[in-house]
């Protein structure tokens, strides 16, 4: 028939199409036409009637053969061995991980009714780990409020005033959410941290008030009376008091750089609560004070034996003043000289019962070769104590994941995802459990293996820098060999590209000149 292939594809690009058609006035209203020229099977692809250059006219599968099949596979996923489709959901931009998680919660569980034969399981959930730190948070924020509460009754051993002490908490909180709120923020782990740290800190201003209180009360004076002479006596100590914790956390707020996007509400949220717990003190202690607050017959107290205990370091700090600034100063000395010795880290390591495999094979390697190391790897995984499960991203986009989005296919990459027990039901913690993996994963020949959660990023970066390409490459291979040799250093792996195999074609123009081919 003399068809090239060429004129095949192009007129195929030419029937097979969707375009805009304009507009069209339908029932005295306009609509806009779309043209859509798409068949819905194979039977109706090999039917169609092509135009070709010279004016003849043939169909499809008088010159190809058009099956309905599948495309060559380059990626695929596994959960624990057993193939899987396997899809992620991910939040847009501003809505709430948690709501986002819920909803992606009940919807599975309709998909599990109408569709019994089909087995839905969720393996990598991100929003858990979240929602435990809110939950773990507010257990926080709540057992401090109780214990400061305790602690004020011990040493007051009155109901009513520890009653009028404890109401400067939620009093010094509420305003503290409204903040919150105001400046846009959300009840995460960084807020309820600043609230958590600060829960002792909103009813001191409150103890001293209601401590001043019943002194002046045991003077034998009315409790209204009480209430505003011990007020106005310790007024400008309370406040400045309370100033000096704002200028202490008030700076975290202005901090810069990436732990100022941690510390920016932080401080705020404490700053807010200090200041409506000084509001608290100054305005709604003394006035609960005297209306609920007893009188209290005029008597003499004797300091009990801790107080006379205290007198007593005390006398002996102001009559050998000399060795007393002596110790105070070696011991902020040998305090400033232990800094350099503290380990060093932007965040703590975080252990949320799960991790990944990086795997990674030779330029060449197949999609066959890929799942066999893949495989492996998960076995030797899953020999280590503590892990549960593994689900397994094979080719996909060129780091590994079959859910990048553009991503160039890479068959020579997969991420192993590992689900492990919780912290709480295992010894191991989650470092241990990675080291172990790593040692088994050396005895897998043909292959790199990169070990631990996808965000924590590297702990260091060497840049080299050359003008001679081959000098760099081989001081590049030199120093990852150097590197893998010393002891305590992992997850080694270099940015230089590895030698990728290729085929070349050079048409010969003469030659495909006499065949007709372009």
């Amino acid at each position: 028939l003399k068809v090239a292939a060429v004129d095949v594809s192009r007129q195929l690009r030419n029937v097979q199409r969707e375009a805009p058609g304009g507009r069209g006035d339908v029932s005295g209203a306009e609509q806009s036409v779309r043209t859509i020229a798409t068949v819905k099977s194979a039977a109706e692809l090999a039917a169609i009637d092509m135009p070709l250059p010279d004016g003849r006219h043939v169909r499809l599968d008088q010159v190809a053969t058009v099956t309905d099949t599948v495309a060559e596979p380059r990626s695929l996923a596994e959960q624990d061995g057993k193939s899987v489709v396997g899809f992620e959901i991910f939040r847009t931009k501003g809505a709430s991980e948690v709501a986002v998680a819920n909803g992606a919660r009940a919807a599975v569980a309709e998909l599990r009714k109408t569709t019994p034969n089909v087995e839905l399981k969720q393996v990598i959930d991100n929003a858990f780990p979240v929602e435990e730190n809110f939950q773990g948070s507010m257990e926080l924020l709540y057992e401090g409020a109780l214990l400061a509460v305790l602690v004020v009754w011990w040493f007051l051993r009155d109901w009513r005033a520890t009653l009028v002490a404890a109401a400067a908490l939620p009093l010094s909180v509420m305003p503290a959410f409204l903040g919150i709120y105001w400046f846009g923020y959300t009840l995460n782990t960084v807020t309820l941290l600043s609230l958590a740290l600060v829960v002792g800190v909103l009813v001191d201003d409150a103890i001293v008030e209601i401590e001043n209180i019943s002194r002046h009360l045991r003077m034998g004076k009315t409790p209204m009376q009480a209430a505003m002479e011990a007020a106005d006596e310790i007024g400008m100590a309370v406040i400045a008091t309370t100033f000096a914790l704002v200028a202490v956390f008030l700076p975290t707020a202005f901090m810069g750089g990436v732990p100022g996007l941690f510390f920016k509400q932080f401080g705020w949220t404490a700053v807010l609560a200090v200041l409506a717990s000084l509001v608290v003190a100054r305005l709604l202690t003394p006035m609960m004070a005297a209306y609920l607050l007893k009188a209290l017959p005029h008597k003499e107290e004797e300091d009990g034996w801790l107080m006379r205990r205290y007198i007593r370091v005390m006398r002996w700090c102001l009559t050998h003043r000399a060795v007393t600034g002596a110790a105070a100063a070696a011991f902020f000395i040998g305090s400033i000289m232990l800094v350099p010795l503290l380990p060093t880290g932007f965040v703590p390591a975080a252990d949320r019962a799960q991790t990944q495999i990086n795997v990674e094979l030779p330029p060449g390697s197949t999609l066959a070769e890929t799942r066999l190391v893949a495989e492996r790897a998960r076995l030797a995984a899953m020999e280590v104590k503590g892990v549960k499960g593994v689900f397994s991203s094979i080719g996909g986009g060129s780091s590994g994941d079959a859910f990048a989005p553009g991503a160039s296919a890479e068959a020579r990459r997969a991420i192993l995802t590992l689900t492990t027990v919780h912290r709480n039901e295992r010894k191991e913690s989650l470092p241990d459990i990675e080291s172990q993996i790593r040692a088994k994963l050396g005895e897998i020949p043909g292959a790199r293996f990169n070990v631990g959660p996808p965000d924590t990023g590297v702990k260091m970066q060497l840049v080299l820098r050359s003008e001679d390409s081959v000098a760099l490459q081989e001081a590049a291979q030199k120093v990852e060999r150097e590197l893998r040799t010393l002891k305590g250093v992992g997850n080694v792996s270099s940015s230089a590209s590895l030698v990728r195999p290729e085929i070349i074609v050079r048409p010969d123009f003469a030659r495909a000149a006499d065949l007709g081919v372009t």
